[in-house]
């Protein structure tokens, strides 16, 4: 593995911290994804063999304290959303047993566990490019699974006392095509707000607003399935034939239903967090909402022609989420590729290792040659933290807590040298 440079690279100014004002390289943009305004751009430090700190502001060393602190608050934030999830299932534990019986609530769990390991299987490869922390997805799926279904049981009965109804057809029919919508999605998203508003320097961009949306909807579904296929088990008088109408219904035809509907919350979502305030975040989330609601309502209101709606408008749908994302996925990985190629021509990396690191055939080969020498766990962590330094210059570049974040880019630079030696042995 080539070492860095010990040369000033050709072109760089003396000082990569000048300040932003200067023009910005036509290669910056290399997609639609992450546009870097001139008044925001910033040259990679350039490491020229000498320590790294001298290469650092001054005024970034006293955020290192804060950038601890960060990594702390995402514990914090893991530990409040579990003790919020075990209130939680206070409420919705007995709500569920009442509807279900203990034994449907034992099938219900067990069968609603098959969709979920699809959901959380598609979570996983959407997010294997730069894996989001644990603790913030244990947050999202807990939220999703316990405090969201909470939420909607203590709002919905506000929903019935404001209406009146002719006959229970027409209150099943609202509560299906109005309540529903309405309440799960503000319950399901305000997980999100909460993450961008908590974790914003890990909740950057539309593809985490994706796969935070996806978990939490994921855990949401799984709840809500072990009622729905519980429930066909203790009050119908052919469990088995009703169980699997259902069970084909939500675990076969559908089980990324409510993950594109809150999906389409963290897409907008994710793209206000690329230009971080807080005003937009919290508009972001209400317009988010209103295409979540409007696909849940879509999918409550198929009725008789439920076959022809699902494959004619269900189906196409579905197919534009998956297109959706591997637009998003190709998006950010050009942008990693760039923001390498920028340490590249700072003296961090040489070419050939941006090629290595920035895309799927080049981390194929590299952790093969790692596998071979018996190096492949520090190659992956040598990846990860390349991909994590991307992140964070994409960060600098947008304006977001700049000194902060440099700190952060100190940090990271430092462990790049260090992975690098463990992975050349």
């Amino acid at each position: 593995m080539p070492m860095y440079s010990q040369h000033p690279s050709p072109g760089l100014p003396d000082d990569p911290y000048l300040g932003p004002g200067g023009p910005v390289p036509r290669q910056a943009n290399p997609s639609w994804m992450g546009q870097v305004q001139p008044q925001h751009y910033r040259a990679a430090p350039g490491h020229q063999g000498q320590p790294l700190a001298a290469v650092v502001p001054p005024q970034a060393q006293g955020a290192v304290l804060q950038a601890s602190r960060t990594r702390s608050g995402l514990v914090g934030l893991a530990v409040a959303g579990g003790v919020l999830a075990f209130l939680s299932l206070f409420l919705v534990v007995p709500f569920l047993l009442s509807n279900t019986g203990v034994g449907g609530f034992v099938i219900g769990f067990l069968a609603s566990l098959i969709p979920l390991t699809v959901v959380l299987a598609a979570v996983h490869i959407i997010d294997r490019w730069e894996p989001e922390p644990k603790r913030l997805l244990f947050f999202a799926f807990t939220w999703g699974a316990a405090v969201s279904v909470a939420v909607t049981l203590l709002i919905q009965p506000f929903f019935v006392i404001a209406f009146q109804f002719t006959g229970e057809p027409d209150l099943q029919t609202y509560m299906a095509t109005v309540q529903a919508p309405i309440v799960e999605e503000f319950a399901k998203s305000l997980g999100l707000l909460i993450l961008l508003l908590a974790a914003r320097r890990q909740f950057d961009g539309p593809v985490d607003g994706v796969v935070f949306a996806f978990t939490i909807a994921g855990g949401f579904a799984f709840t809500e399935n072990i009622l729905y296929f519980g429930r066909a088990v203790a009050e119908s008088a052919s469990p088995a034939s009703d169980f699997a109408q259902i069970f084909f219904l939500r675990g076969v035809m559908s089980p990324f239903a409510h993950a594109i509907f809150t999906g389409t919350t963290g897409l907008v979502m994710g793209f206000a967090a690329r230009r971080w305030h807080t005003g937009a975040s919290i508009g972001a989330f209400f317009v988010g909402l209103l295409p979540a609601m409007f696909l849940h309502n879509r999918w409550n209101s198929m009725g008789q022609g439920f076959v022809l709606d699902y494959i004619m408008v269900q189906v196409p749908i579905f197919l534009l989420a998956v297109g959706g994302i591997i637009f998003l996925r190709v998006a950010e990985k050009r942008l990693t590729r760039q923001r390498l190629l920028e340490y590249s021509a700072a003296g961090w990396f040489t070419p050939a290792e941006v090629e290595l690191l920035a895309t799927r055939a080049g981390r194929r080969t590299a952790l093969a040659w790692a596998a071979g020498s018996g190096r492949k766990p520090q190659m992956k962590q040598f990846l990860k933290a390349a991909t994590q330094l991307a992140n964070t210059r994409q960060r600098i570049l947008s304006g977001r807590d700049v000194p902060l974040h440099q700190a952060e880019e100190r940090q990271q630079l430092q462990q790049i040298l260090s992975l690098r030696a463990s992975v050349a042995g």
